[in-house]
């Protein structure tokens, strides 16, 4: 199995992994690990909202990445 995410802007279009530093992991809680330490840099590269994908796959979301108030 394979885990990623897939990066929108708040309004919904798609970002290129490689322009964030997305990165493919064998393991849901490698990839949900992987997002909590990076939300922020990925929010500050306007990334709004992620999808948790297995294998192509949606998993869940979208979970936003703004910040808490």
């Amino acid at each position: 199995m394979s885990w990623s995410w897939r990066f929108e802007t708040a309004s919904g279009a798609l970002v290129d992994p490689g322009e964030v530093g997305g990165a493919e992991f064998s393991a849901q809680g490698d990839a949900e690990s992987w997002l909590g330490e990076t939300w922020r840099d990925l929010s500050e590269r306007g990334v709004g909202q992620v999808f948790l994908l297995e294998d192509g796959r949606e998993v869940y979301g979208p979970m936003s990445l703004a910040a808490p108030e």
